[in-house]
């Protein structure tokens, strides 16, 4: 099937629609082809079966094609497509993606490993998102899953520094439009931390273990859940199994096993679960924790015995145990599984463990799979971590720990079973109170284990006993001893030999304290044993200082009823523990919660409570705080105990706040919400807590006030509650009166504040954290008397501010306040989270707090954490106001001073956050959300500058430049960018906020034109900041904007005739934006056809106008081409880039120029490159004005100064540039200057001796003549300077043209290098690529006056071949005409370009481009000429070497003659001269190669005057005009020399190989004799035939040395 459609969407769409989307990549292989790439969304427009598609544009196969469910939702005008999965799954989507194409950029870069983490993660986002959508996941694993998700995601992220995702509780993303701002800022600080230690745990194995643990303690209660597989034990007997953790220790969970191998109770085969709730963080900080299962069998005393004899039954005897360590799955270091307990050989047991986090009510709500109502509750033995209010427990646990029993009349020591019960006053036996454990039905009787025949029992058996509240007082613990036997018929006869007891209750009416107590065991007759009345007057434990096991001890007890006897022999310890919310073991707290009994004693209990264990309190933490707002509210007529019970709940909050209850906060938390009951509570609090204040401020002793400021955020959340609670029973009366005593409250606090008071007036350290946890703020002692107090966080964090309805203020604080409680007002709003949707109370706010904030910004340093708390209160404060507060809040200022005071305090500090973010870069949400803010506040204060401050009476100046400039740096702000953003990120920021910068563009705009004759007060100021505004790139936004250049230049031309300065001012500015990164070929194309048709459109500004846009479109072509390669790691592109800058504009780039060179060591550039601002220097002493200073200016204050110094450097690179010739040039000026301007001899003597050292190294140091290479750069591919453009490269010293093209290549990887030398067709220079041509060039030496006529050491001449050059020249061979077998160089003719550089060579660049190109063509003769003077060359300057420097060796003399004598092809009879130097210099050793070249040169002389002729020569001389000279050739001799070329044989070109084939008849005037002034010619021809033939190739005026006097016909 084929599928035609596109890519955008239906605009019409408006119900849920399927969604298209690809799965499988789709390449375009047809024009009609619409190519697809995995995720893509398309709008299908048809459907069709085979070929039959209408209209074919845009199809595609159907099978790429998943349809899946969306959403179409509409926000105005705008639509989005929004599929119908689960937002996790969208994330994860989204996030893949984002991934994938920086995973790609990774391999690229080679940062493996990076690259092989990325790709692991990612492998394990795609399958957990296949879990996801399977939908079969139960509630807590998909939480589970979702978080592992997200924490991958946010890790991810963090390390590819993409942005923070911040979420809420059920890891779904937070909607910045539906969370307050602060919480906002929370939880960004939250995600933020979490990440941080995600990466350090990543990092390091040893800190993930601590994490680990770290992210257990954060949770104060832990559950383990337990589930039984199987237990497989042949015992042959009903069997009781037991299990616990150790330790801590839990109530057992029992199982009772039946003989069968299943349980007993068969519903619950298969259902075994338990779990074991209450771990706190210390207990899985334990270093070992163990699962132990103890099982017990119930039958007969011995397994061994037969059942041939009655044996008594159901006995409890000790079978087996097993233990396994769990720690490592407590503490989350491996999954839970299921797991093998071991016990024995013959049994086997079988159990799964998982650990859940919360308490009891989280984990059923997290897990209700797990744990059901089936699910057995194991609690803990004691108090968990935190008590959460209603948690009611009532359970003593009892320990039978061991006992010692005499034999008495027996031979064998007694087999006890201990029995406890649980009876009332009369001995009656309470039912059904005893547990074994957990999971187990309640007994009334509990009986021990029995041990076979030992004297010391120890049984360490643990028991709950389970007594209703109400009558623990009356019930008491009795334990009867029974020796059991084996045998059924003796065992019945057994009576109870002993028996003990203990009271719950003490006489002070508190419970039976914890710890072991070692009873009294009574005997006597078994009737009195269990007789109540018989023994409940008699102690019941031996009274020692401190609990222990007694063995054994002998002890009486005087006064003992009639029938009852002391067992002195007999010894009996039990452990209880008291696990009760209601029961108590302190006096003190159980007077207090009893306080209606004794209120004569009220007074008393409630001083007493201060000294009550804290963990006592804690325990009893509702009742307690009940026990004190009873007693504060049944007292309300009288402030009697209003201080004590103040006192009394300060010392609770205290507790609350140390860190040892620091879990406590939660708890307290829900008894404000949930429990609190006093509605008449918030009078007495305010009036005691403004007592307290009043009081310090007064200078009386501050001790109970530092306590009070600890415990205020609590004692304000009492207080704000009550109120509600009040508002809500009566109606909301009573309303002054709490405005008025809060009001009294903070004018005493203000009061206090600014007391002048020292010592304990003042608090040196404010703590004002309360539970909560806040950082305390510590004033030093030196600024206490100016200093006011810190800022409280208290008064909005407990709620006091946010409104309770009619019935409460938001917010009292006086005037006053505001200047004298910046601190306090400011750090109360950050916990507020300013959704009071009344309009008042945010006028209130803003009123009171808008401004203090502000302040506390400004005064913060940056790098207090505290300043981000305060931005983020800032913008939480704009974004609840509307018109209307901003309208009221500007209305609200007295004078147009303190406003515009205002107005330019709160630009200055916008303007500070945006350029510096309080918020880290990654905060995205935050920083957009800022802004969204920052925006609405802009633009409403630009109405009121319109508004107040734009007449000519009212105009300021310095706040409008300070909106302007406030705005420009709005809109280019790093996270307003969005070009720079991936394209998800694009789209997020906008479908959430939109493009800012077009609405912030569109003020600016507009303000601007509202400006009218002010204008010109802003010009040139805001050239730069409109410029920098108008790079931004943003279409509309350039196109609105760009026009208000015109306005510019308009208003400037107006009243000045020209625009000058904004000329000016634009081309200094654009080059640092340019520079910057900014602007783009849009932007030029838009600045020209925008301005260019402003400028049109005025007669008198047209053509300025177009001179100007001119001048800057040209620049911002430098400019962009400089940008382009600034950063090219060969630097050679930049160069050419600052040169064209330098040439087009002004000299700003020279110093950059030369650092380039510099960096590259291109001394000798960078020596021309100074040179360029030396020149423009003079050599006097007036102020150093002239542009570009460099880097000298600090210190040199004079031109010539300046000049001497850039000399110096001048010289310095020429000398390591070998370019000594141009060094003494600088010295000879130098020298001058300090011989007749200033008369420095020292620095005349010192420059003359580096003159002299230059002079030696031209003669003495070697110099190796550089190689020129042209090359060609066509095709479109290349920036606009290079392209389609040849240039000549000056090469470094032995620079292989292999090196320099491999160099040359290197920017330009994807470039094709041209084979051919021609130059290119029309294909190659329009096409889209890139080729490069590069050849070697010679330079054509220009000639020098100075040297005609004279013997120049080679040194000196060579110089002069390879520097200063600006013509170059290519020969390129070619074949023409028939091929002559014998002589191939016959029909070898020579096309020879000849390029021209813009600039000599070597020059501020290495390069030059070639300005123009001509090209001649060679012929054979003249070919062959040119060979010859070349190869004559080279001789006589190695024969000037060897008579200028004997000592030279000879090899290099011998190879050259050799092989021009011996070939006879080349050379005349120059080189004679050279084998008779060669004859006197040659060794004995080198004589028979000497005689061999001897005997070749008269054979090559002998032929070719066989075939020309002789002409005779004169002879050579050795010195001339006081100087070495190479030859002299007679009176002709000197005639042959032109412009100081040295002269070469013509003749001896023409061996008899080559002879000439010239026109028959010569033409006229050809004749020898008409031309004696030059010999050569006539040597030449009379070797031609006669006539010469019609076309004569030879064109003399090619051949440099030939007489320019020739016939007209020769040219």
């Amino acid at each position: 099937m084929l599928v035609r459609g596109v890519w955008v969407r239906d605009p019409y769409s408006r119900l849920l629609v399927p969604l298209p989307a690809a799965v499988w990549n789709f390449p375009r292989t047809s024009e009609h082809h619409l190519p697809l790439q995995i995720g893509e969304t398309v709008h299908i427009l048809q459907a069709s079966e085979g070929k039959g598609v209408q209209q074919p544009q845009g199809i595609f196969p159907a099978s790429l094609i998943h349809l899946k469910g969306a959403v179409v939702e509409r926000r105005g005008a705008e639509e989005s497509v929004i599929p119908t999965e689960m937002p996790m799954v969208q994330e994860i989507t989204t996030t893949l993606r984002e991934w994938a194409t920086i995973w790609k950029q990774l391999y690229v870069a080679g940062q493996m490993e990076r690259y092989q983490q990325v790709k692991q993660m990612m492998y394990e986002l795609m399958e957990r998102r296949s879990q996801l959508l399977s939908g079969t996941l139960p509630k807590d694993e998909l939480l589970q899953l979702k978080k592992e998700v997200t924490g991958k995601i946010d890790y991810g992220n963090k390390i590819l520094a993409l942005d923070l995702v911040v979420r809420d509780e059920d890891e779904n993303i937070l909607d910045p439009d539906r969370t307050s701002i602060i919480s906002l800022f929370q939880a960004h600080k939250k995600a933020a931390q979490t990440i941080t230690q995600r990466i350090q745990e990543e990092m390091s194995p040893q800190q993930s273990v601590l994490g680990c643990s770290a992210r257990l303690a954060a949770s104060p209660s832990h559950s383990l859940y337990l589930c039984v597989r199987n237990f497989v034990c042949n015992i042959g007997e009903e069997a009781q199994l037991f299990m616990a953790l150790y330790d801590p220790s839990d109530e057992n969970y029992v199982i009772r096993w039946a003989s069968t191998g299943v349980p007993q109770d068969i519903e619950l085969l298969n259902n075994l679960k338990a779990i074991f709730t209450d771990l706190g963080s210390k207990d899985l900080k334990r270093e070992r924790l163990f699962l132990v299962c103890q099982i017990i069998r119930v039958g007969r005393m011995d397994l061994r015995e037969t059942y041939s004899r009655k044996l008594s039954t159901g006995l409890r005897r000790p079978f087996g145990i097993s233990v396994m360590d769990i720690t490592d799955i407590t503490k989350g270091k491996s999954e839970s599984c299921g797991t093998d307990i071991p016990c024995s050989v013959l049994a086997g047991f079988w159990v799964s463990l998982k650990m859940l986090w919360g308490d009891l009510s989280q984990v059923r709500k997290d897990h209700p799979h797990l744990v059901d109502r089936s699910t057995v509750v194991a609690r803990k033995l004691g108090y968990p971590e935190v008590i959460m209010p209603g948690d009611v427990r009532n359970d003593i646990y009892l320990t039978l720990v061991q006992g010692e029993f005499d034999k008495g009349n027996k031979k064998t020591q007694k087999n006890v079973e201990v029995t406890v019960c649980v009876c009332d006053e009369s001995g009656n036996v309470v039912q059904n109170v005893i547990y074994h454990g957990a999971g187990d039905k309640p007994v009334s009787e509990y009986r021990s284990v029995v041990y076979y025949q030992q004297r010391h029992q120890r049984w360490m058996e643990t028991v709950k006993i389970a007594v209703p509240i109400e009558d623990v007082h009356k019930t008491h613990l009795r334990f009867t001893f029974r020796h059991r036997s084996s045998s059924d018929s003796k065992d019945k006869s057994e009576r109870i030999f002993s028996m003990a007891f203990v009271k719950l209750m003490r006489p002070d009416g508190t419970t039976l304290r914890d710890g072991e107590h070692d009873l009294i065991l009574y005997k006597g007759d078994s009737r009195k044993l269990e007789d109540a009345g018989a023994y409940l007057t008699l102690p019941s434990a031996r009274m020692l200082p401190e609990p222990k096991l007694l063995s054994g001890s002998s002890f009486r007890v005087s006064g003992t009823a009639s029938g009852l006897t002391v067992s002195a022999r007999d010894s009996f310890q039990i452990s209880t523990l008291v696990c009760s919310t209601k029961l108590t073991q302190n006096v003190n707290l159980l007077g207090l919660l009893k306080w209606r009994s004794k209120p004569s004693l009220l007074s008393e209990n409630l001083q007493k409570l201060m000294n009550v264990d804290g963990g006592e309190v804690i325990k009893f933490l509702q009742d307690t705080l009940d026990a004190l707002f009873s007693i504060m509210m049944e007292h309300s007529d009288t402030d009697v105990y209003d201080t004590l019970v103040f006192d009394a709940l300060v010392f609770i909050v205290g507790l609350v706040a140390d860190r040892k209850f620091q879990h406590f906060n939660a708890v307290l938390e829900a008894y404000i919400c949930q429990h609190f009951s006093a509605t008449l509570a918030y009078k007495k609090l305010i009036s005691v807590l403004t007592q307290y204040v009043d009081h310090a401020s007064q200078g009386e002793p501050c001790e109970p006030l530092m306590r009070t400021f600890k415990a205020l955020e609590y004692i304000f959340k009492f207080i704000v509650r009550s109120r509600h609670l009040f508002a809500q029973l009566y109606e909301g009366k009573e309303t002054a009166e709490f405005q008025q005593s809060l009001q009294r409250f903070f004018l005493s606090l203000n009061q206090l504040m600014k007391s002048p008071l020292e010592g304990p007036t003042l608090l040196l350290v404010l703590t004002t954290c309360g539970p909560g946890g806040h950082m305390p703020l510590t004033q030093p002692a030196s600024a206490r008397s100016q200093q006011k107090l810190g800022p409280p966080h208290w008064l909005c964090a407990a709620g006091a501010i946010p409104s309770c309805g009619d019935g409460a203020v938001p917010c009292a604080l006086p005037p006053s306040t505001t200047t004298g409680s910046a601190g306090c007002s400011g750090m109360a709003v950050t916990h507020l989270t300013l959704q009071v949707k009344v309009k008042k109370h945010i006028q209130l706010i803003l009123e009171r707090l808008l401004h203090t904030v502000n302040r506390r910004v400004i005064v913060l340093d940056r790098e207090n954490t505290l300043r981000s708390h305060y931005v983020a209160c800032m913008a939480a404060i704009l974004s609840q106001m509307d018109k209307d507060h901003y309208s009221s809040y500007i209305k609200a200022f007295p004078s147009r001073p303190e406003l515009m005071d205002f107005l330019m305090e709160t630009f200055i500090l916008f303007k500070d956050l945006i350029g510096k973010t309080v918020y880290p870069s990654d905060w995205m949400v935050m920083n957009m959300v800022q802004n969204r803010e920052f925006l609405r506040a802009i633009n409403q204060f630009a109405m009121t500058l319109t508004k107040m401050f734009l007449n000519d009476s009212s105009f300021e100046l310095q706040l409008w430049n300070n909106y302007f400039h406030l705005a420009v740096a709005f809109l280019t702000q790093e996270s307003l960018q969005l070009e720079n953003f991936s394209q998800a990120k694009r789209n997020s920021i906008l479908a959430k906020y939109g493009d800012m910068r077009a609405t912030i563009g569109a003020s600016i705009r507009d303000m601007w034109y509202n400006l009218g004759h002010h204008k010109i007060k802003f010009i040139p100021g805001m050239v730069g900041p409109i410029l920098e505004m108008t790079l931004v790139p943003e279409l509309e936004l350039r196109k609105s904007t760009i026009p208000i250049f015109f306005d510019m230049m308009l208003c400037e031309y107006q009243l000045t005739e020209s625009f000058s300065r904004f000329e000016d001012e634009i081309l200094r500015k654009l080059d640092s934006e340019v520079e910057g990164g900014r602007g783009d070929e849009q932007y030029k194309q838009l600045f020209e056809s925008i301005l260019l048709s402003c400028c049109r459109r005025h007669p008198k500004l047209a053509k300025p106008g177009e001179n100007f846009v001119a001048l800057v479109t040209g620049l911002l072509e430098r400019l962009l081409d400089y940008r382009a390669v600034r950063n090219d790691e060969n630097k050679t592109y930049s160069m050419s880039c600052t040169v064209n800058l330098l040439v087009g504009t002004r000299p700003m780039y020279l110093y950059k120029l030369k650092d380039l060179h510099v960096s590259y060591e291109n001394y000798t550039e960078g020596a021309y490159t100074l040179l360029l601002h030396a020149r423009l220097l003079k050599w006097s002493d007036e102020a150093n004005t002239a542009p570009m200073q460099g880097l000298h200016s600090p210190s040199l204050h004079t031109q010539r100064q300046l000049k001497e110094a850039l000399y110096n450097q001048i010289i310095d690179y020429f000398d390591q540039g070998k370019m000594w010739e141009e060094a003494i040039h600088i010295c000879k000026e130098l020298a001058d200057q300090y011989e007749s301007e200033v008369f420095n001899y020292e620095m005349l003597s010192d420059i003359l001796q580096r003159e002299a050292k230059f002079y030696e190294k031209i003669l003495k140091v070697l110099r190796p003549s550089p190689d020129y290479f042209a090359v060609g750069y066509y095709g479109q591919g290349f920036p606009t300077f290079l392209r389609n453009k040849v240039f000549i490269y000056r090469g470094k010293e032995y620079e292989r043209r292999e090196d320099f093209e491999m160099q040359l290549l290197s920017p330009f990887p994807s470039a094709e290098k041209l084979k051919s030398t021609s130059p290119p067709g029309q294909d190659i220079t329009g096409s889209p690529g890139q080729y490069i041509q590069c050849f070697t060039v010679q330079p054509v030496e220009e000639s020098k006056v100075r040297f005609k006529d004279r013997s120049i050491p080679e040194q000196i001449t060579n110089f002069y071949k390879a520097n200063h050059v600006q013509k170059f020249s290519y020969s390129r061979p070619f074949k023409k005409g028939p091929k002559d077998p014998d002589n191939e160089f016959a029909t070898m003719w020579i096309e020879r370009t000849t390029f021209v550089t813009a600039y000599p060579l070597p020059g501020i660049l290495r390069w030059f481009a070639v300005t123009s190109t001509t090209t001649t063509i060679i012929s054979p003769l003249e070919n062959a000429i040119e060979t010859m003077m070349k190869t004559n060359e080279k001789i006589m300057s190695e024969i000037n070497r060897h008579q200028n420097d004997p000592s030279l060796p000879i090899n290099p003399l011998s190879m050259l003659l050799n092989g021009i004598v011996d070939p006879a092809v080349m050379g005349g009879f120059v080189q004679f001269a050279g084998i008779r130097i060669h004859g006197r210099k040659v060794t004995e050793d080198l004589r028979p190669f000497h005689e061999r070249m001897e005997q070749c040169f008269v054979q090559l002389r002998a032929k070719v005057e066989n075939q020309y002729g002789v002409r005779e020569m004169v002879c050579f001389e050795a010195q001339r005009s006081g100087r070495p000279r190479s030859m002299a050739w007679g009176p002709d001799w000197d005639q042959l020399s032109h412009a100081g070329d040295r002269q070469v044989l013509w003749w001896g070109v023409l061996a008899p190989s080559h002879p000439l084939s010239l026109p028959s008849p010569l033409p006229a005037g050809f004749l020898p004799q008409s031309h004696p002034h030059c010999p050569l010619l006539q040597m030449l021809l009379s070797h031609l035939p006669s006539p010469l033939p019609s076309q004569f190739p030879f064109r003399p005026s090619c051949i440099p040395g030939i007489c320019p006097a020739m016939p007209p016909w020769w040219l």
